[in-house]
């Protein structure tokens, strides 16, 4: 089971605009996440950790029945809230006293004994982004721009790559900082996405690939491959858990066994005349 839902109400106003959602799951096994831009701050299987941005899948592997529940940060928006580099947490997984040291530790404490742990985790994230003061750098506008660019068109224009006063190369980095990694890897991660979201209702890979944006179908093997480890019919099968019928290998006929025929007459005159 898996479900999202909308930040919690009990966020105040300027801190519930950096989350995208709220979410809570019960697990059944080993679950395969794939990257989303995001990044999360998770607590299940007696541990609190920040998923950092991903560029390839990983296993999430709480035990079975266990109850997982996290705040989904919306792209760009972790860094001002968390206190640290998107791009310090890239396919990592923290546990929360190592990046607040032992106040995370207190804080991980307080969110595992709740009777709500979801809730607690809302708590925790107002208290420490409201005493920090980050908000008033919660969201930088030149990154904010590029990222509605990304959404809209799949890929950043020249005046949100290099805006008056700054350079090219500023502007990737304050995006890097921000959101886990650059524009291009953004970039695939958010088309792999509208793959995922078209996938239900696409008649083929083919169309899929088209639909959503890749040059062909060999480019969204590749990509899926890259990105989850999968090829695209394991990963879509996987998804919306249709059952992929094994095909039985096909048995081999035997070869024919080799029979000597006694020679006929005159093949036997000539083995005779010009014996081997």
């Amino acid at each position: 089971m898996y479900r999202e839902s909308p930040p919690p109400a009990a966020l105040p106003a300027a801190v519930r605009r950096l989350v995208r959602c709220g979410w809570e799951s019960v697990e059944a096994g080993p679950k395969r996440i794939v990257p989303d831009g995001c990044v999360d701050l998770v607590a299940g299987g007696g541990e609190v950790f920040v998923a950092g941005p991903d560029t390839t899948a990983w296993t999430s592997v709480f035990p079975p029945g266990a109850p997982v529940r996290g705040l989904r940060f919306r792209p760009g928006a972790a860094a001002a809230a968390l206190g640290v580099g998107a791009d310090e947490l890239r396919d990592s997984r923290v546990p929360l006293g190592r990046l607040w040291n032992r106040r995370g530790e207190a804080l991980a404490d307080r969110i595992l004994s709740g009777a709500d742990p979801g809730a607690e985790l809302a708590a925790v994230l107002a208290e420490e982004v409201v005493s920090a003061q980050r908000l008033p750098d919660a969201e930088d506008p030149v990154v904010a721009r590029m990222l509605a660019q990304l959404s809209a068109t799949g890929r950043p224009g020249r005046e949100q790559l290099a805006p008056a006063g700054r350079s090219e190369r500023q502007v990737r980095r304050r995006f890097t900082l921000a959101v886990g990694y650059g524009p291009a890897v953004y970039r695939r991660v958010l088309r792999f996405q509208r793959a995922v979201a078209l996938a239900p209702a696409a008649p083929s890979l083919a169309e899929l690939a088209v639909a959503a944006g890749y040059a062909d179908q060999p480019h969204l093997s590749r990509e899926c491959r890259a990105l989850t480890g999968l090829t695209p019919g394991a990963y879509f099968a996987l998804r919306s858990g249709v059952s992929r019928r094994p095909v039985r290998p096909t048995r081999r006929a035997p070869w024919p066994r080799l029979v000597t025929l006694p020679p006929t007459p005159v093949a036997a005159q000539e083995n005779a005349r010009y014996p081997r």
